[in-house]
């Protein structure tokens, strides 16, 4: 049985093709659920991260260019950048949700509060780079973009770009290593 490739299924799909649509899901819906729950660690939010992801490809609001890489590693991205979208977004609610199941709870709420007290002390840490420094982090950690993409954005050679992101990791360790002590 000869299979079409990803990259002529995405293309049938932006003419309008529902089938190739659906057969694109079909092969990527539990990798992608997966990868969004990693962030997530939430089933509800994993699907609504995978829905969006869907509707921007759908919609044409994002593009695969087959000559900047795979279609996988493509719609991945667009997942994880979905993904931390979606945590941003759940941060400004003021509310937190427990599910409760047997009497226990899907996550411990010291977790949660542990991981927001680092994410916060991470950030604080961030803002005491140089700007150019706080720049590369919030693209690669927060932004989700590729070196390349990053290279490309800033008119940059990319070995530039590796070695000032591994110079901002650098002295963003001395600062939260600083702090420790």
């Amino acid at each position: 049985m000869h299979t079409q490739s990803d990259e002529s299924l995405y293309h049938e799909m932006r003419s309008g093709d529902e089938l190739a649509l659906e057969a694109l899901y079909e092969k990527y819906e539990r990798l992608l659920f997966s990868f969004a729950h990693r962030f997530t660690n939430n089933d509800r939010l994993s699907e609504e991260v995978i829905q969006e992801v869907w509707m921007k490809i759908w919609n044409g609001r994002v593009d695969f260019n087959t000559d900047k890489g795979k279609f996988s590693s493509w719609i991945l991205t667009i997942t994880r950048n979905a993904a931390l979208d979606c945590l941003r977004r759940e941060k400004r609610q003021p509310t937190i949700e427990v599910e409760e199941r047997d009497g226990g709870y899907d996550e411990p709420v010291e977790r949660t509060v542990i991981e927001r007290e680092t994410a916060s002390e991470v950030r604080d840490a961030v803002s005491e780079l140089k700007p150019d420094q706080q720049e590369l982090i919030e693209l690669v950690y927060f932004k989700g973009l590729t070196q390349q993409q990053i290279s490309d954005q800033l008119n940059l050679p990319l070995g530039t770009v590796k070695t000032r992101i591994r110079s901002a990791i650098q002295s963003l360790r001395k600062i939260i290593d600083g702090r420790e002590r």
